[in-house]
């Protein structure tokens, strides 16, 4: 992923509303962002509980999503993270959702999925080791391009209805 400033980060959000901009918080290690080993980038608001953020590249160019972590814990002794396919214990797995983009977000649509909680994707997938005995580690290199499609397919579905051009 290409370097990105932190009003090109702010730029990229497709379902944020004008006030949602202005309370974005990034987290306090933003300048030390190693953005080339980043397929996306996400995280947790470090100020607003319940927030995270999650930015990709699209044709070149930067689109974020604003995610919301549902209330409640999960009883699932584990559960599986939708984008990096990583098994976890069932509390580090969380249900995000997004507004959609343009007038079906305005109308109350949204999208969701299960998420790492602490929407670490990008670092799990690197891991050689599995996480759990009995995930099935195939290759780091095709679970990095797994996470990476995922992760744009969530955006598309985010831009679904919008109207945005590919």
């Amino acid at each position: 992923m290409r370097a990105l400033t932190e009003n090109e980060v702010r730029d990229a959000f497709v379902n944020a509303a004008p006030d949602e901009l202005r309370v974005v918080a990034l987290p306090h290690d933003f300048l030390l962002t190693d953005w080339d080993h980043l397929d996306f980038w996400a995280w947790r608001d470090p100020r607003t509980r319940g927030r995270g953020y999650l930015v990709t590249e699209r044709d070149g160019e930067a689109t974020g999503v604003v995610l919301r972590v549902a209330d409640g814990q999960s009883r699932a002794r584990s559960a599986m993270c939708n984008l990096c396919h990583t098994m976890q214990p069932g509390d580090q797995v969380a249900l995000f959702t997004a507004r959609k983009a343009g007038a079906a977000g305005e109308q109350g649509d949204t999208v969701g999925t299960y998420m790492c909680a602490d929407l670490s994707c990008h670092e799990n997938v690197r891991l050689a080791m599995p996480l759990a005995p009995s995930e099935i580690r195939g290759s780091v290199d095709m679970k990095i391009d797994g996470t990476k499609r995922r992760t744009e397919a969530f955006v598309e579905r985010v831009l679904e209805t919008a109207g945005v051009e590919r």
